[in-house]
């Protein structure tokens, strides 16, 4: 099975679309762009060439990834929220040779209107709440919110927050699930 595009959508020569993507209205996806299986665009998404995209992947309407982002699978990019690439842009400056990478991994949710400046990594599973600031890198797992961004707690592979402390040691189960999480040395981990 192929993508299937909107008739306004633009594809440019050269992108790399995995089978059963679905891509909305109005979305510009540029040449060299790799989108994994099973992705959706929403309305007006704007894809750079230089940006790599997994299987699963969910942005939704009016978000542009811009070249030197990369987005693992599953990764959820709610409405509107923004990427960045280059942390000191002017508009007479030319810094395009000047791109700093910002990595998403796998599971991660980036709540509607929140920014990721560039040159940061999201580990897996995070949460980034609606209108956050990111600006430095977040730990597998951690809930963020505020600007900038602060940690307030853990989350679950399903998106359930975990009763654990923000440090120290501890163990919680998701309450949607019941799967176990660890936390040893401020680090959680999924124990099944």
């Amino acid at each position: 099975m192929r993508y299937q595009a909107h008739e306004t959508a633009i594809v440019d020569e050269g992108a790399e679309i995995g089978a059963g993507t679905r891509i909305w209205h109005w979305v510009h996806v540029c040449g060299g762009a790799q989108i994994g299986e099973g992705c959706s665009l929403g309305q007006g998404v704007f894809v750079g060439g230089r940006v790599a995209i997994g299987d699963g992947v969910k942005i939704q309407n009016n978000v542009s990834v811009y070249d030197g982002v990369t987005l693992e699978d599953e990764v959820f990019c709610g409405p509107h929220m923004v990427f960045t690439n280059v942390y000191n842009p002017r508009s007479a400056v030319p810094r395009k040779d000047e791109l700093r990478l910002t990595h998403v991994r796998r599971g991660a949710t980036l709540g509607a209107n929140c920014t990721i400046v560039c040159g940061t990594t999201i580990g897996e599973y995070a949460f980034i709440g609606a209108g956050a600031v990111v600006n430095r890198d977040v730990p597998p797992y951690a809930l963020m919110v505020g600007v900038p961004a602060r940690q307030i707690g853990w989350m679950s592979r399903y998106g359930e927050q975990l009763d654990l402390p923000l440090d120290g040691e501890g163990e919680a189960r998701c309450p949607g699930t019941g799967e176990q999480y660890r936390l040893t040395q401020g680090s959680v981990v999924f124990q099944g």
